[in-house]
């Protein structure tokens, strides 16, 4: 579903800008037409974007609760699904979850075996990591991994 008003709401000054201008020209409403038009496209377009980040959410949930994973690592993946700031690296993981850097390392190798997490570039105690379809893989994967990797 798409939400005509919330999208006005956010485009509210121009909406008002369109309304001043259609009432004080002619009768011709070609502007206001191609303003609403477009602002109805762009409602879509935020709806779109946010089922897609619910269905992907769902799907990565799907995908951990078929795991062995402990409160831990469930945890950390639904932060980084909300919008987690910056990087994750294994002492934000160990301050999130009030463990030991040894713990929270084998809990995000964990999570790599099992294709949930990739590896970043940098290493060391600087290495990041983020959620694999974040990285290019696709969802699709990422059950592919889980379902062949019975390790997991």
């Amino acid at each position: 579903f798409y939400s005509m008003s919330a999208q006005i709401d956010n485009e509210r000054r121009d909406y008002y800008d369109m309304l001043e201008k259609s009432q004080c020209g002619g009768l011709d409403v070609t502007p206001w037409l191609l303003w609403f038009v477009g602002c109805l496209s762009r409602a879509l377009v935020r709806a779109e974007t946010t089922l897609a980040t619910v269905l992907h959410k769902a799907r990565l949930m799907d995908t951990l609760n078929a795991l062995p994973a402990n409160p831990r690592q469930r945890k950390a993946v639904n932060r980084l699904l909300d919008g987690f700031e910056g990087p994750l690296t294994a002492a934000k993981y160990a301050k999130m979850n009030a463990c030991s850097t040894d713990t929270a390392l084998r809990d995000i190798n964990a999570l790599i075996t099992c294709g949930v997490l990739v590896r970043g570039p940098s290493g060391g105690r600087s290495t990041a990591y983020c959620l694999a379809t974040e990285a290019g893989d696709t969802a699709a994967m990422v059950f592919m991994v889980v379902a062949n990797n019975s390790s997991c």
